[in-house]
């Protein structure tokens, strides 16, 4: 007797492998569509899209003032000063006055042979003794003309400082969405970057280098005036402010150059950072 039931079985799970990995061939097709179409494309409101365009140009308009206008006006800016308060040749005329007297030795001597009696009656400790020591002289103020040019000087490395980030928003903004073709512009707009990226270091290196004096000079006076008869303390207290006067004329150098060479560099891109693929329509027609 023939049993009916067993092809009627294997035709059934035939049918269902044959026909389960193509719907699992179809939700996966779908379930990509899905996920291509979110990643390739973003909802964004009109109003947040008003905003960004919004910004964008104004950062365009601000670094197009920038480079066109206010580079000009702020090398010669840099150049009046240069000829101005960095421009003298005598560096001995930058010595200020140390208000340290010199002590006689024989007197310095008998004063402390009569401190050490007194402090032996008191039965004072050495750590009292250091507690009650004052400093040997007044208060020593700052050199009057290294820090008349600080003044002058630090507000121009914060305003070279901005230029520097909004020119570099601006041509990061110019940069087009990345595809195959065409994309000299862009490294000349990578290139700019860079020269951008690096001036910036420099520039916050000429603060460090300021604060650094300071810290140096503080350190000067403290052991000229702890030791005033180490004649080499007096001189290193001098020698730091003619340094600094001369790191001063090479900061000051060192921005107006930068606004040169920057305003010369977009100046003559120009073209390749605002349409750095340049102008599609009119490679149409070549071909």
């Amino acid at each position: 007797m023939l049993n009916f039931s067993k092809p009627v079985l294997m035709k059934k799970q035939t049918h269902l492998h044959l026909r389960w990995p193509e719907a699992l061939i179809k939700f996966g097709e779908t379930n990509r569509s899905d996920n291509s179409a979110t990643m390739t494309s973003l909802d964004m409101s009109p109003a947040s899209k008003k905003q960004v365009d919004g910004f964008s140009q104004k950062i365009t308009k601000e670094a197009e003032q920038l480079i066109s206008n206010f580079f000009p006006e702020k090398i010669a800016e840099m150049d009046n000063i240069l000829q101005g308060s960095c421009s003298l040749k005598d560096l001995s005329v930058i010595r200020a006055p140390l208000d340290i007297p010199i002590p006689d030795p024989a007197k310095e001597e008998l004063k402390k042979k009569k401190k050490e009696e007194k402090e032996a009656k008191e039965g004072k400790k050495d750590g009292d003794k250091e507690e009650d020591e004052g400093p040997p002289c007044g208060p020593i103020a700052c050199n009057e003309t290294v820090e008349k040019l600080l003044k002058q000087i630090k507000p121009e490395i914060q305003t070279l400082k901005e230029c520097l980030n909004t020119v570099s928003m601006w041509i990061q903004l110019q940069i087009p969405r990345i595809e195959d073709g065409n994309n000299f512009g862009v490294s000349v707009q990578e290139k700019v970057f860079e020269l951008l990226t690096n001036t910036r270091t420099k520039i916050e290196g000429f603060q460090t280098q300021i604060s650094k004096y300071y810290s140096e000079r503080g350190d000067a006076v403290a052991k000229a005036s702890k030791q005033p008869h180490v004649g080499d303390f007096r001189q290193l207290v001098h020698e730091l402010d003619q340094h600094q006067y001369c790191e001063l004329r090479i900061i000051v150098l060192e921005i107006r150059n930068t606004y040169a060479v920057l305003y010369d560099v977009i100046i003559k891109n120009c073209d390749k950072i605002k349409k750095p693929r340049g102008d599609l329509s009119s490679k149409a027609l070549i071909y």
